[in-house]
């Protein structure tokens, strides 16, 4: 399986990494984020929304798991499953996410990695730097792939 990388030497480049992935979403989408403490996973899921067209303040569900938005085009389903266990997450119900119309995007991602959707973009976040941050992306199934491959080929990923 192939992985990709993106290197953002500021915040505007997360947005900008955002920006592209999101102009390629389709129903139904997952997105999982993994990294440090610290390492922009809530910066980029913001970008994400605000890309999509989610309108007022996106935070990070640390204590309320998940959150629902309205987009322009689709729903958007931010999770942080960080306090939860295998188990309490599967008890969700996360599967009507995972498998609907909306853009699902999962923080720390693989504490649960084995109820995810087995096609779902991948993505890694670390610090480089005070503001870089290097973002490794694994894409499994089709469009993730496509995506990926696409954004490669226009110069965004390598």
């Amino acid at each position: 399986m192939a992985t990709y990388a993106f290197q953002a030497r500021q915040v505007a480049d997360t947005s900008v990494l955002a920006e592209r992935l999101a102009s390629l979403f389709i129903p139904g989408t997952v997105i999982t984020l993994d990294g440090d403490l610290g390492a922009g996973k809530t910066t980029f899921s913001q970008a994400v929304a605000k890309a999509i067209g989610v309108k007022g303040i996106v935070n990070s569900p640390t204590f309320t798991i998940i959150k629902e938005y309205e987009g322009s085009e689709f729903p958007f389903y931010h999770m942080d499953v960080y306090r939860l266990s295998l188990e309490e997450a599967d008890d969700l119900g996360l599967d009507e996410y995972f498998y609907g119309n909306g853009i699902t995007l999962v923080e720390w991602a693989s504490l649960i990695e084995e109820i995810l959707p087995p096609q779902r973009l991948e993505i890694r976040i670390e610090t480089d730097g005070e503001d870089g941050r290097s973002f490794t992306l694994k894409p499994s199934g089709d469009p993730y792939e496509a995506w990926c491959a696409k954004l490669q080929q226009n110069g965004w990923l390598k």
